[in-house]
């Protein structure tokens, strides 16, 4: 790594070296007309344009040739820190180094010698990530690092005048801390603000819109001192707006609508004179974007100005939420005086926000360049170990987040540990990525306490302990292997590990030849062999969720542990006595995963190969009639396995469906988590006659209308067997 590293940073190192050469080269004509009557430029000129040119020249040679010879007969115990002190030394220079370089762009001109120790101070982070605390090196790197970091500071405090446009009432700089988009509830309705810490106070502005050609600017919607600021305590929440949720089902429906717009977009690129419609879809997609980052966030931020009014902000995570919360505290900690802003002033601080902001652009993906990592889509198996550094017992979980379509999703929870510094879970995890680039995982402590909690049902009263987060790197975890790493947070280091199935590997159903076990073995060779109506892994299972799990929030979207699911799954296939057994023990999520597993690993979906094109036909339908009488013939025309088998389903889903109250799953959430499984085709059919691009582009363009057909069925009033069967008679024709 160390030898990458620098072998990176020294072929950079080259083209700097030739762009300085190329600048060298018209000095000394330039000279040489500068004492002649008809000078280009005056000797004073030239000094200026080239201001210590040769000097950078050879400070950077120097260093180039010394390290080269060092790469070249690389040696692990080769030592490069003094190299770099002498390089971050001389390249200091004198306090007035307005140094200038390249001929790129005036900025260019100006920052480059600069953007150079930039660089060398990123690769010194680098070298010391991967060289040993005992080797030679370690200090002479942690010297050069220290002296790199002091004059990138001394140049910041020389050019940070526009960050002191306005001082605090003490006389201090006022700086930016944090800034971001946060969704407010503003006059009860959801509206994106950006939001702005500074050291002593925290501004909420929104962005005007800016006439064509003019710049855009932020307009200051309020702020409060931070001297003033306090987080509403549970208590106060009486007095709070009530949150309006949007239910899942459309969130879900606006997603796979970008999905398919984005699948348009790749088509339309390709096209000769597609771009004036990509640039519609854009549009358009950003619009629906923009609705699913306002309307998705649920978890409560309330802000208390102890003057007077209270503000709410949605965040979609408790990792946003409990940063902004600890960025506000730390600088409470200071010693703050309260402070009233004039007319002017506020008017001076908010136009300089937009020169000062960190966070551009409202996270949407419409706002990316093509180029930039469209991120994951498929399945992360994560295996989170263990974790220490705890200072005294506590009882620990831990939750697992990945970021979808602008903003971070919970979407795995390992069980609590009792009262331990050293919590052992061991439990994997699948979870579903949609363009996904960042898992985090953030550690809890349980809180018993019924008094803390709260009457919103977002309000999360557990402590946070620790907070971490990695980039999932395509590479890293594409390959076939499970890759471990460790998460350090606050002083606490949790250990997991992840491996990556892609969305077109998840997706085939695989053709099974084994008679024996349940797993994979078409649904009428279980029934015939247990001479039974529906496999007994279904009764079983729904049996149990009903009994146990139906009151369980989210039941069947969240995943279960993924060893206590192959655990089960092993102990169905084998028929092993002790099933019920395992089954009342069992976490009722795992059972809840291991009935959709059976359902996903089926040979071919419940409804069938067959008839998978007049499903889709059938759901198209728009004379309520027709698609009455196509879909209840599609129903007889099942196998009596598969139809008794789904019939079941039905009515258990809509028994769980009447307790969403409680446990937040409605028909439109279960037809979401299982159209896809009992109708995605297998693999020769998901691709007969359609051309099909990518994994995604299959996901969004059949999965709203399995969806579709579930809800169908689970919408409809109950169906019985019996009943459907009778009316073959009229319907001998088929499909």
């Amino acid at each position: 790594m160390k030898k990458l590293v620098l072998s990176g940073f020294l072929a950079s190192e080259e083209i700097y070296i030739n762009q300085l050469e190329a600048l060298l080269l018209p000095i000394r004509p330039l000279k040489a007309t500068a004492t002649t009557s008809q000078p280009v430029l005056t000797i004073q000129q030239i000094e200026t344009i080239f201001y210590k040119i040769q000097d950078i020249f050879e400070i950077h040679k120097e260093f180039y040739d010394a390290l080269l010879p060092n790469i070249q007969q690389w040696d692990e115990k080769v030592t490069v820190g003094h190299l770099f002190q002498k390089l971050n030394i001389k390249v200091k220079g004198p306090k007035d180094s307005k140094d200038c370089t390249t001929t790129i762009s005036m900025e260019a001109l100006l920052y480059k010698p600069i953007d150079r120790v930039t660089r060398s101070t990123l690769v010194l982070h680098d070298l010391l990530k991967h060289t040993p605390k005992d080797h030679p090196d370690f200090p002479l790197l942690q010297d050069a690092l220290r002296i790199s970091q002091n004059f990138l500071s001394s140049i910041n405090e020389e050019i940070d005048p526009r960050r002191t446009a306005v001082t605090t009432p003490k006389g201090e700089a006022r700086q930016l801390v944090k800034d971001g988009f946060l969704v407010e509830v503003s006059e009860g309705s959801r509206k994106l603000r950006h939001v702005f810490l500074f050291t002593d106070l925290l501004l909420c502005a929104k962005m005007k819109k800016a006439a064509v050609g003019r710049h855009q600017q932020y307009e200051c919607k309020w702020y409060i001192p931070l001297a003033d600021l306090t987080f509403q305590t549970l208590d106060d929440s009486d007095s709070c707006p009530s949150i309006q949720v949007v239910p899942e089902h459309e969130l879900e429906e606006m997603k796979i609508k970008i999905s398919v717009l984005k699948s348009e977009m790749q088509k339309e690129k390709k096209a000769p004179k597609g771009q004036s419609r990509v640039e519609r879809l854009r549009k358009k997609m950003n619009e629906q974007e923009s609705w699913l980052l306002t309307h998705s966030p649920t978890i409560p931020f309330r802000i208390h100005n102890k003057h007077g009014k209270s503000y709410l902000f949605l965040l979609s995570s408790d990792y946003e939420r409990s940063e902004w919360r600890e960025s506000i505290q730390k600088l409470q900690k200071k010693d703050l005086q309260a402070c009233v802003l004039s007319s002017v002033e506020l008017q001076v601080l908010t136009s300089s926000c937009f020169k000062l902001r960190t966070v551009h652009n409202i996270p949407v993906t419409s706002n990316k360049d093509d180029e930039e990592t469209p991120g994951l889509y498929g399945f992360l198996h994560v295996i989170v170990h263990s974790a220490k550094g705890f200072k005294e017992s506590a009882n620990l979980y831990c939750t697992l987040e990945v970021d979808s379509y602008g903003y971070f999703v919970s979407k795995a929870k390992t069980r609590v540990f009792r009262d331990t510094t050293e919590p052992q879970w061991n439990e994997e995890f699948e979870i579903e990525l949609e363009g996904s680039q960042h898992l985090r995982i953030l550690c809890y402590e349980k809180c018993y306490d019924k008094s803390r909690l709260n009457k919103d049902d977002n309000e999360i009263v557990d402590k946070i302990m620790g907070k971490g987060q990695v980039q999932l790197d395509p590479q890293t975890v594409q390959s076939k292997n499970w890759h471990m790493d460790v998460i350090e947070m606050n002083g606490i280091k949790v250990e997991f590990s992840m491996k990556f199935t892609s969305r077109d590997l998840s997706l085939k159903r695989t053709p099974s030849k084994k008679q024996s076990g349940v797993f994979g073995v078409k649904i009428n060779v279980v029934t015939k062999r247990e001479r039974s109506k529906v496999p007994y892994i279904v009764r079983q299972c729904i049996e149990e969720v009903e009994k146990r799990g139906i009151d369980e929030v989210g039941i069947y979207r969240i995943s279960g542990v993924a060893t206590d699911i192959q655990a089960l799954k092993a102990a169905f296939d084998t028929n092993t006595k002790d099933i019920l057994v395992m089954l009342s023990d069992m976490d009722i999520n795992a059972i809840a995963g291991t009935l959709k597993l059976y359902f996903r690993e089926l040979p071919e979906p419940l409804l069938t190969d067959r008839l998978y094109p007049a499903f889709m036909e059938g759901i198209a339908l728009s004379d309520p009639a027709a698609k009455e009488n196509c879909m209840m013939h599609l129903l007889r025309s099942l196998p009596d396995p598969n139809l008794m088998t789904f019939l079941t389903l039905l009515e258990h889903l809509k028994r769980v469906a009447e307790k969403e109250p409680i446990n937040k799953m409605s028909l439109h959430n279960l037809a979401t988590v299982f159209g896809p499984t009992l109708l995605r085709p297998s693999e020769s059919e998901n691709t007969k006659g359609q051309h099909i691009t990518s994994a995604s582009d299959i996901w969004s363009h059949d999965v709203m209308a399995q969806v579709q057909v579930l809800l169908y069925y689970l919408q409809h009033p109950p169906i019985s067997f019996a009943e459907l069967k009778r009316n073959t008679l009229y319907f001998s024709t088929d499909v």
